[in-house]
Parts: structure tokens; sequence; C-alpha cells
């Protein structure tokens, strides 16, 4: 059976809103490109009609256009293949599709087939994460990791040797997904589930927190984090601009933390937070 390919040119900002929009319109996996987002649905549940809707609804934010193709299936396979190369991090971190082959030389080599969600290290945000993953210690350690996507970074937790790794996103399909990808790098006993933040047990504290979604959800979200952070925690965050740095600095300060490292790739951000021991 033949394949739709819808081919989305888009901000950057948007990619992650239009998958999982598409997702709810049968889009079975997704490839992000330079121009924006690569989106792939069996031809007899492609609706155009219900497309153009989705377009509409966020054609007066941003600017969108598209181009639909057909592709046979073993044209798709190939497609899929080869737009997904795998990225490698600082020399120590290898990700890459099942399909590809493993390297040895590679501190960690992580397999992730992304399907519909969002999180392969090909972004600027997800790479500047698992970046700074590095230069945190996670042997022996809680972590949360918040809006997991694939689980790409809950995935590097447990492959340092976390005792303990519980991952959530809002989307069923992302959260089946990280699933799968965990199961792939034989980290099955990371916690995924289905939720925000508000469903994750008050109870519980974590020595590293990280959360790679975007400026408002941290806006709002950030003292959250901080109160489920033990008091020498490490709060890693992404998916904001360098204009939105500032913000993002100003808020953590405001909730007892201090700026420990900061990353820049192509305007996105990262920045390393460590939790304030006195007065807690």
């Amino acid at each position: 059976m033949n394949y739709t390919e819808l081919q989305l040119t888009v901000s950057p900002d948007y990619t992650d809103i239009l998958m999982a929009e598409l997702a709810v319109l049968g889009f079975e996996s997704f490839v992000e490109t330079d121009e924006g987002l690569n989106a792939y649905i069996l031809e007899p549940d492609f609706d155009e009609t219900a497309l153009q809707a989705v377009i509409d609804k966020y054609a007066g934010q941003t600017a969108i256009a598209y181009q639909i193709n057909s592709l046979e299936k073993k044209n798709w396979n190939e497609e899929w293949e080869r737009n997904y190369q795998p990225i490698e991090v600082q020399g120590q971190i290898l990700v890459r599709a099942s399909f590809h082959e493993s390297k040895p030389d590679f501190r960690y080599d992580i397999v992730i087939n992304p399907k519909m969600s969002f999180g392969t290290g090909h972004h600027e945000t997800t790479a500047m994460m698992l970046e700074h993953q590095l230069s945190v210690d996670a042997a022996g350690k809680t972590v949360l990791d918040v809006g997991s996507g694939t689980g790409i970074l809950a995935i590097l937790a447990a492959l340092q040797g976390a005792e303990r790794v519980v991952a959530f996103d809002i989307e069923e399909w992302a959260v089946e997904n990280a699933r799968e990808n965990t199961a792939l790098n034989q980290c099955s006993g990371i916690d995924v589930f289905q939720g925000t933040i508000h469903e994750v047990n008050p109870d519980e504290r974590f020595d590293i927190v990280l959360a790679n979604i975007n400026r408002n959800v941290l806006l709002d979200d950030i003292p959250a984090y901080v109160r489920l952070m033990k008091p020498e925690g490490t709060l890693l965050v992404s998916g904001f601009y360098e204009q939105d740095a500032a913000d993002i600095e100003a808020k953590g300060r405001a909730e007892g933390l201090i700026k420990t490292g900061q990353l820049s790739q192509n305007n996105w951000v990262s920045i390393k937070f460590d939790k304030r021991t006195h007065g807690l």
C-alpha cells in the first residue's frame, strides 16, 4: 500500500505542535528537516480537508507551506532511512535508528525509532540537553524527564547508571514510543507514564530534572520542578531561544537556583541550574 508524504515548510517553533496535530489525523511517522517537517500516512487514511483545517488553525501565527507526494511503500522506507541519519554528541554519544549499525567507539549507543515523537537528537535543543547530561553524574541518582517525547534523555540517564528514572509526556503516542525505545535500549526499568508535572508523586524527590519543552511551560512549571528536586539537585532545561534565556534564568533565580552552565546552537539555548542548599 502506498504512503502519502506531507512536506511542511514551517518555523522550528511549530514542528512539535504540528506533529501532535498530525498524529491525531493518523500520520504515522515524522522526519524533521531543515525546512520544517515531513509527515507520512497511508494513502487511504489521508484527509486533505482535515489537513487544511490544521494548517488554517496555525496560519495566523506562523508562515506554513506544504506539498503532498505519493510514495510507494518501498520508496517510503528508503526515504525515511535516508532522512534519518545517526548523530554524534561530543564524541561520546551515538544516536541512531535500529537499522543503523552500532559503533563501539562511542561510550553511549542509543537506539531511537521516533515514529511520531519529538526527540531524536537532531534538533539543537535535544542535542544540547544530551551534551549537558554528559557533565552531570547520574550514577546512582534519581532522574525526572519532563515531556519525554521519544524517551531519549531518560534513556541516556539510565545508561549513565541512574538508580531510578521517571519520564512522562502529555501525549499517549509519545508515551508508547518512549516505552518502545526504552525496551530497545534494554532500559525497561524506566517508569514512563502519560500526564503532566502535577501527576508526579509530590512526595518524591529527584537529584536531576530534565525539561526540554518550551519557554511558556518552563516559566509556569519551574517552581514545580524545584519542589521535586533534592537540596543539591540539578535542573537542565532547553526548548527556548536566546532572547528568552534571561527570563528563564530570572525564573530559576527566583526559585533559588543558580545558573552553572549554558549552551547555544543556532539561536537555541540550554541552561544548567543547580539548587542552592542554604535556607532549604
